[in-house]
């Protein structure tokens, strides 16, 4: 369990976190998100003892990690975006090493956390020699090896190739059910992937913190209709079908099919308008190359929260 509450952090005159508040369950994975500069990667390390807050309270399973760093921090493992291995050393003996700082028993924990990432074939080979992908594998590693309850992994696929995406995802997914994991990444559709709930930071400021499902519902619109149309333009397109109702919203864009039109209906709710909109379409003589749903995105809800934040 991870409980904060009314943290800030500054630093000099900038205030980079501004009381934020959220609590985090064990056996939950979440994803916590926000533009460039809101103060993410601040909060992870607040979480994890790295820095104090200037204000507020980090609780790790009911211990205060500023009163009682040592055994809060017992509770964590953190892997940062750039993974810090010492690149001369084969990954059997960093592992080693690894696991005598931490006073666990090399022969246990090693062969277990050898098939738990997937190290089995790079395990005689120097780190300097790895893939960015088993170098990740080998991070992963790091940060299990005093068996922690809580999981902080930030930007985990950064830089990997697809299939090294799917196979440090398929790991992650292993670990999350039995621990708690937050990861930072700005790959939303990995968010959508991993993920049951989602924490949005922007501007210092949490904005939204919710499961994924309940944040498409919440902002814009749950659903979209899709169409590709011939023979009318864009301002005929968003003139007729705005008149029909349970319509929210429609945007216009250039098609890839010459002479075409791609139109996009936000709905409000979950009303079926597809047979007035396909009418509307036929009232006016147009052709309807494609029609199709589309569920509002993560990617949506994240442009929505910080764009308005970096309006305001």
């Amino acid at each position: 369990m991870i409980e904060v509450t009314h943290v800030s952090r500054n630093f000099g005159t900038f205030r980079a976190v501004n009381d934020v508040s959220f609590s985090i369950p064990t056996g939950q994975i979440v994803g916590l998100l926000g533009p460039n500069g809101a103060g993410k990667t601040t909060t992870m390390r607040m979480i994890t003892g790295f820095l104090s807050p200037s204000d507020g309270k980090i609780l790790i399973d009911g211990i205060d990690i500023a009163e009682n760093p040592v055994d809060a921090k017992k509770k964590i493992g953190y892997m940062p975006e750039s993974a810090p291995l010492y690149s001369d050393m084969i990954v059997e003996d960093y592992l080693r090493y690894i696991a005598e700082i931490h006073g666990e028993d090399p022969e246990e924990k090693i062969p277990v956390l050898c098939e738990e990432c997937g190290l089995k074939e790079v395990m005689n080979k120097n780190i300097s020699d790895l893939s960015r992908g088993n170098r990740q594998r080998v991070a992963l590693a790091h940060s299990l090896m005093h068996d922690p309850e809580i999981l902080i992994l930030d930007e985990p696929t950064s830089g990997l190739d697809p299939n090294q995406v799917e196979d440090v995802r398929a790991i992650i997914r292993e670990i999350g059910k039995t621990r708690t994991v937050i990861i930072s990444t700005h790959i939303l559709s990995e968010v959508e992937t991993l993920c049951s709930r989602a924490i949005i930071i922007s501007g210092g400021k949490l904005v939204a913190d919710s499961p994924i499902d309940e944040l498409r519902a919440r902002f814009g619109n749950e659903m979209a209709v899709k169409m590709v149309l011939g023979g009318i333009d864009a301002s005929m397109a968003e003139e007729i079908f705005k008149t029909v109702s349970g319509v929210a919203e429609v945007k216009c864009s250039e098609s890839e099919i010459p002479e075409t039109v791609t139109v996009l209906v936000s709905v409000k709710g979950q009303e079926e308008i597809r047979p007035e909109l396909f009418k509307k379409v036929v009232d006016k003589n147009g052709v309807l190359y494609e029609m199709s749903v589309q569920k509002n995105s993560l990617e949506d809800v994240f442009h929505t929260l910080t764009a308005a934040k970096v309006e305001a």
